[in-house]
């Protein structure tokens, strides 16, 4: 990363003996966009909210630009908000919501409607400027409350959880549409969410939050396909987490025992001792059924489960004694409770990660 824009430098907020946040150190460049993603109580909206001006550190630094921040007023700190509830005045038309930072900010009058109509035509409602917020729909009132945030030309756009009231189609529009908007403009984003599809569909960056502390972080390919830690592989999407114990290594990675006398080639791994425990992750859809029976990765199993999905079944396999969860082609579905079939993969998708 070149020098960093957004900087929390050892940064912890407690309550008391409560610990929320702690030693939290993170780079933000400027023009990324970055989500923190992690369970409800993990600290998300504590470091949004640091960053934002309304809670203070209990110790640590947040740097901004290369300017330490974390003393100013959030007005001082030229930061767009988004919260989950749009928070717009109901009295007031939707040009006169978006203009009301303006006016907190002195800017005067003459030049408001101007600053009004671009941010409005940033997010496609220009058309809707005297409308009141009840003539709109969810998703057109958290564009409203985008634009309040945008109009003023913030540093950075810190969004908490914005899409959570809307429902699936809306949500995913306006995921794409944010996206696009940060491309557009070249916006410092933060984004809290605890939707990892919405995370991974968004960002430049993840970082994974557990208990106060960063998991990982990384690109949502690296996230994804990469987890370093068995809370990262099982918050991200949907893994089968296999527990063994390293029986060989050689060139082409590890051999590693699985209970019930199985064993698989893991491609990935350095220094792990022969005999230590390790934890496999394994993604359902790397799993192909009745192909490859031979191969080096191939169990047999019983499907215990199918649940059709649209375009895929979601599978529940009985490895003799190992659970695995498998997203199937839908050619599959002839295959129901109690049939046998062979489930393999490749070395190179199973992962070693931490406990």
């Amino acid at each position: 990363m070149t020098q960093p824009y957004i900087r929390f430098d050892k940064v912890t907020k407690a309550y008391g003996d409560f610990i929320v946040v702690e030693d939290l150190y993170l780079d933000i460049a400027k023009g990324e966009f970055v989500s923190l993603l992690g369970p409800s109580g993990s600290g998300k909206t504590t470091i949004l909210m640091m960053l934002a001006g309304f809670e203070p550190p209990t110790r640590g630094a947040v740097i901004v630009d290369e300017k330490r921040i974390d003393q100013l007023p959030p007005h001082r700190r030229n930061m767009g908000v988004v919260f989950q509830s749009y928070a717009l005045f109901p009295h007031m038309t939707v040009a006169d919501n978006v203009a009301f930072p303006l006016e907190m900010r002195g800017v005067p009058k003459a030049n408001r409607k101007q600053l009004v109509d671009r941010a409005l035509d940033m997010v496609q409602l220009g058309t809707m400027a005297d409308r009141k917020p009840s003539q709109l729909s969810g998703g057109q009132q958290q564009r409203v409350a985008l634009a309040r945030a945008l109009v003023f030309e913030p540093a950075v756009v810190l969004m908490d959880e914005p899409l959570g009231a809307l429902d699936k189609q809306l949500r995913e529009q306006m995921q794409l549409d944010i996206r696009d908007l940060h491309k557009r403009l070249g916006l410092t984003i933060i984004f809290v969410t605890h939707d990892q599809s919405e995370a991974l569909t968004m960002s430049d960056r993840i970082a994974v939050f557990n208990k106060g502390r960063i998991e990982q972080i990384g690109t949502p390919n690296e996230i994804y396909d990469h987890p370093t830690t068995r809370f990262v592989a099982d918050f991200i999407g949907e893994t089968n987490l296999l527990d063994g114990a390293i029986e060989t290594s050689d060139a082409n990675g590890l051999i590693v025992a699985l209970p019930g006398n199985k064993r698989i080639r893991v491609a990935a791994g350095s220094g792990e001792a022969t005999g230590a425990a390790v934890t496999v992750s394994l993604r359902p859809e790397k799993i192909r059924l009745n192909s490859d029976a031979g191969s080096e990765n191939s169990l047999p199993v019983t499907i215990l489960d199918s649940v059709y999905h649209g375009d895929h079944l979601r599978m529940v396999l009985d490895a003799q004694g190992t659970r695995l969860i498998a997203k199937a082609d839908r050619r599959f579905g002839d295959l129901q409770p109690g049939s046998k079939a062979i489930a393999s993969f490749d070395a190179a998708d199973c992962w070693l990660v931490r406990s």
